[in-house]
């Protein structure tokens, strides 16, 4: 069986992070060779530079669809597996992935394979096709109405927004924006290109302008249930969590027997802290879909939030048990920090990462869950091969630069110096917020559970709020970190009331809060001009002990420089030399709190912050770990015990594997 489309094996050469070593006259001949039906000279052409390292990952894409149709089973998949460790995200070679397991008979490793290329590239007709000559039409008769349905789409859609679908898979976004807005021009109230755009403006950090253009396509099409969907995470993601849960809540009411709908709406629940009722919700998608492994999951998540630890266990297991391949919930066994696997619990993962699909989330979860369980046996050694084989897979989907990210940095010093905060104090007046920033896994999760343990203080989450804005000025008609100087007192004041107003509902009362958003450091000239009477904690921990701690730990989003020891340390380094201007620039507004120092001193250390805080000594900041509140971080349990001294020297264990980070970190930095 052959599955081919007039675009199936040519798609643009930047279609993925890996690398083309492949000149681009023996590319287009390979392609000419492969539409002309002569498999046979396509590998002749290709074997050799495909086998190179790294990976030439369009000519891979190109030498496994031939591979594939001279019947070289087993090399096609070699390939594919290459490919996909390189770039995990590749949407073609994912399909053609799919292609392989149903040519082996294997439907739900085809499926699953055809789904993950869709979620990346939604206009890969022969990923719907294939999934429909899988499907028995009586049994699985919603899923293929669903399929029907989208390819109905598809043909609906006009050939520009079918290339701004290809730009963004391929990461392009500023060349797809574009593309989008031209089309808008001429179709302005085209629901499709205005939900297009709208994603885009949500991967640039744009939310303000997704709600908007979700909000107007909705009004053009209230019943159009993908705008509908995409505007209640939009919503979730600017913190407007009541308004995103409303949403949500008429989804279910439109659709009451959808499971993601009401999944959605649990989820919602979750956001605005109704944990009871988030699992109430979840409950009920239990009856719909009995012993769902993703569900199951997420309860585990809320129990685990509210410290409910054996609950939380009991429900990760229920979903291994319903899917024994369930990485997430592995993972979230792992990430609990004081769970120990069992020999039978390692074998298991073992055959759960056999059985993965290459590049796939699972791949990643297993990786890291087994790392854990592998330490706790004290296996150092393999244990740091699956935190790099985890790393690895996420780094090659991730388009972090740390070139880029070091100009940045750097640009923020030259530009924010002290003659910007001259001139007195504009910005709102407010005292509210304490800022907690740093590197992850630096301590500041137990700073925070010291401080929320004060009866003045609120705890609340890591805030995307003040990045928000960041990003918004950034896109300004100033440019960022230049707004800090171009703006006026009337404008500061404004972000400083509307921070305080976007972060109002995660407070509970007390006159003080706490956002923790670890990356706020490269923002702390921004909180002098908007908010100059906040307090900023910089949590400081031993550079490697940081550092390997930081790539020992999954995070969701948005810690991408952790993938990689070098990027790590160099990161690292870029952070002190930032901090270090902060403190020469605005001195006095930044108080340093060492790890190891609250470790060796906590009442001298507590009284220290809560001095710097203008608050009174309360000796529940002593006995933090009794403390009843939501805590959302991988250090959730940790911070419910009393202070210890065993995660110090840790890092110890991977001494011999640290020799990139040890580079990095002393590596001579460039004056900027």
């Amino acid at each position: 069986m052959r599955d081919r489309e007039p675009s199936g094996c040519a798609p643009p050469s930047s279609s993925s992070p890996g690398v083309t070593a492949v000149p681009s006259e023996d590319l287009a001949r390979a392609r000419k060779l492969l539409e002309a039906g002569q498999p046979r000279q396509v590998i002749a052409l290709l074997a050799a530079p495909v086998a190179a390292d790294p990976i030439p990952t369009d000519a891979a894409y190109v030498l496994a669809v031939a591979q594939r149709y001279a019947g070289a089973i087993d090399a096609a998949q070699l390939t594919l597996r290459r490919l996909l460790t390189a770039a995990p995200e590749h949407p073609r070679a994912l399909q053609e992935l799919g292609h392989l397991h149903r040519e082996a008979g294997a439907v739900g490793p085809a499926l699953e394979a055809y789904e993950r290329a869709l979620l990346i590239n939604p206009a890969l007709r022969s990923c719907y096709e294939g999934q429909l000559a899988l499907l028995d039409p009586a049994r699985d008769r919603q899923r293929c109405q669903a399929l029907k349905r989208r390819l109905a789409w598809l043909d609906t859609l006009p050939k520009p927004l079918h290339a701004v679908i290809e730009w963004r898979s391929q990461g392009r976004l500023a060349k797809a924006e574009a593309l989008c807005r031209s089309f808008l021009q001429r179709q302005q109230r085209h629901v499709e290109a205005m939900r297009l755009l709208a994603d885009l403006a949500v991967r640039l950090g744009a939310l303000d302008e997704a709600a908007f253009l979700l909000d107007s396509a909705l009004t053009f099409d209230p019943d159009h249930r993908g705008c509908a969907l995409d505007y209640v995470q939009v919503l979730r993601r600017q913190q407007r969590f009541d308004a995103a849960l409303q949403r949500a809540e008429r989804l279910c009411e439109r659709y009451p027997e959808e499971p993601q709908l009401i999944a959605l709406a649990a989820i919602e629940r979750l956001q605005t802290g109704r944990y009871a009722e988030a699992l109430a919700g979840f409950a009920q998608v239990l009856t719909l879909v009995p012993e769902d492994p993703a569900t199951l999951t997420n309860m585990g998540h809320v129990l685990k939030t509210t410290g409910e630890t054996a609950a939380a266990i009991a429900h990760y297991q229920r979903a291994i048990a319903a899917q024994p391949g369930h990485g997430e919930a592995w993972y979230a066994l792992s990430n609990l920090k004081t769970y120990r696997f069992e020999a039978a619990e390692r074998s298991a993962m073992d055959a759960a990462l056999a059985a993965a699909a290459p590049g796939s989330t699972q791949r990643v979860h297993l990786h890291f869950a087994l790392g854990k369980a592998l330490e706790d046996a004290e296996q150092f050694d393999d244990a740091f091969h699956h935190y790099c084989s985890g790393n690895a897979l996420k780094k090659a989907a991730s388009r972090y630069d740390a070139q880029q990210m070091s100009e940045e940095l750097a640009q923020t010093r030259r530009l924010c110096t002290s003659a910007v905060f001259a001139g007195g104090k504009a910005g709102c007046s407010a005292r509210d917020p304490i800022f907690i920033v740093g590197l992850p896994r630096a301590g500041s999760t137990l700073l925070e559970q010291i401080l929320a343990s004060h009866s003045e203080v609120d705890g609340t989450l890591e805030l995307p709020n003040l990045l928000t804005i960041a990003a918004q000025l950034r896109r300004g008609k100033h440019g960022y970190p230049e707004a800090l100087s171009a703006l006026d007192a009337q404008a500061l004041t404004a972000l400083g009331e509307r921070y305080l107003a976007e972060t109002r509902i995660h407070r509970q009362g007390a006159s003080r809060f706490i956002d923790k958003m670890p990356n706020n450091f490269r923002h702390i000239g921004l909180i002098r001009k908007i908010l100059p009477n906040a307090r900023v904690i910089d949590a400081r921990r031993d550079p490697i002990a940081c550092c390997v701690s930081g790539f020992r730990q999954l995070f969701a989003e948005g810690q991408e420089f952790t993938y990689d020891l070098t990027d790590l340390g160099r990161y690292y380094r870029d952070y002190l030399a930032l901090m270090a201007h902060w403190q020469d620039t605005l001195p006095g507004f930044v108080l340093q709190v060492d790890h190891e120092q609250v470790i060796d001193d906590l009442e001298g250390q507590v009284r220290r912050l809560l001095a710097f805080c203008d608050l009174p000594f309360e000796v529940a900041c002593l006995r933090y770990y009794e403390t009843r509140r939501s805590v959302r971080t991988p250090s959730s349990e940790q911070v419910r015990q009393p202070i210890y001294r065993d995660g110090i020297e840790y890092w110890r264990r991977f001494e011999a594997h640290l020799g990139p980070l040890r580079q990095a970190l002393n590596a001579e930095r460039p004056e900027p």
